[in-house]
């Protein structure tokens, strides 16, 4: 069932979403070269602390870290482990915060020092199939706008999306209705109405958009071993159009 949130709800929503937001900016200023995985999940715990709200991964479903770190050719879910970033590394962090009955959610790739061409443009596309996507959160459109948009620019420039993985709605549950694909037809799916909650995330992959998990149960890696980005957003439909709740403005 998918639920529509009363403005106050919203409002509460968008709080933990800038708490989400401002601890990706303070963990994106602290990727360089020579830092372990491990401790960006230290510093973003610390920070939730600081904030007064709580991990929204750490427990969940068993996962047992504050922060999703997934490197290079991993997608999504990767553990924060000793693994010490490289020059040319990208890294895609995925955090989530829970206040005051609410869930914040958003998700950003960032490059360790200097990378690739080919790894920056990635990047780029992946952003762009995510700002696609939410251009079409708009009442009366449907799911399905969302994700062919998502899926148009992505497929445009080469790259794929992956299909075993999907965004979802948010509020009082970290997931909820309706699951959204980054890959669809225009007009079908679920008619998009004012008061829902989205959490859009493209996850792009260089080669193949085929997946697997590792042994570990947890982390997501492309099937071809190549790199992969990710970025997400919690976003409102209103009637006045789509409203990034995890963007700081």
């Amino acid at each position: 069932m998918v639920i529509l949130r009363l403005p106050e709800e919203i409002e509460k929503i968008r709080r933990s979403n800038l708490i989400v937001a401002e601890i990706l900016n303070e963990l994106k200023e602290k990727v360089k070269p020579g830092i372990a995985t491990i401790e960006l999940d230290v510093i973003a715990s610390e920070l939730a602390r600081k904030k007064g709200v709580s991990p929204a991964f750490k427990g969940y479903r068993g996962y047992p870290f504050s922060l999703c770190t997934s490197v290079n050719f991993e997608v999504v879910h990767g553990l924060p482990s000793d693994r010490v970033l490289v020059e040319g590394d990208i890294i895609s962090l995925d955090f989530g915060v829970y206040y005051k009955g609410y869930y914040g959610d958003a998700a950003v790739t960032v490059p360790v020092g200097n990378v690739s061409p080919e790894a920056a443009r990635l990047m780029e596309v992946t952003e762009e199939g995510l700002y696609d996507g939410i251009k079409e959160a708009r009442a009366g459109n449907r799911l399905g706008d969302i994700s062919a948009a998502v899926q148009r620019r992505v497929e445009a420039a080469g790259f794929s999306v992956v299909r075993d993985f999907v965004g979802h709605g948010i509020g009082k549950n970290l997931h909820e209705e309706p699951q959204i694909p980054n890959y669809g037809i225009r007009g079908r799916g679920v008619e998009l109405k004012a008061g829902m909650v989205l959490a859009i995330e493209p996850m792009v992959n260089e080669g193949t958009h085929k997946v697997r998990i590792l042994p570990d149960g947890w982390t997501v890696v492309t099937e071809d071993v190549k790199l992969s980005a990710h970025f997400e957003h919690s976003v409102a439909i209103t009637d006045n159009g789509p409203d990034i709740l995890s963007k700081i403005q």
